[in-house]
């Protein structure tokens, strides 16, 4: 047998044979969830979401939109005292009312939706 085919013959034999101190694979975690199990979202903590605070809406006809200027009130849904919405990503978590902070609004939580976690994750 040549020099050449003794090699071939060595890499036929390191393919069929793994030597055994290869690494272990780590075991895959279940794919059914317990769905009484805590929802977890600590790897989620540096990810940024959008907070808005809805003073309030008002739906107008577009002839009224376009005659908006300078000075042109739009009277909207909510009135003076009632709670503000607070929303992450578009979705409503809470209500609070508007504060000034070092000259800034701001807007001071009264209430949290029971299922604010839930409903962020589910976008």
């Amino acid at each position: 047998m040549s020099e050449q085919d003794n090699q071939g013959v060595d890499m036929q034999d390191e393919l069929s044979n793994p030597q055994s101190n290869e690494q272990p694979v780590a075991p895959m975690p279940p794919l059914v969830k317990d769905p009484n199990a805590p929802v977890r979202f600590d790897f989620l903590h540096d990810v940024p979401l959008e907070v808005t605070v809805e003073l309030g809406a008002k739906s107008l006809p577009l002839e009224t939109i376009l005659n908006l200027g300078p000075g042109s009130t739009i009277e909207l849904d909510k009135a003076n005292g009632e709670p503000l919405d607070i929303k992450v990503n578009g979705v409503l978590i809470a209500r609070g009312e508007a504060v000034i902070v070092n000259e800034r609004f701001g807007v001071r939580i009264v209430s949290v939706m029971s299922n604010a976690a839930e409903k962020i994750a589910a976008g």
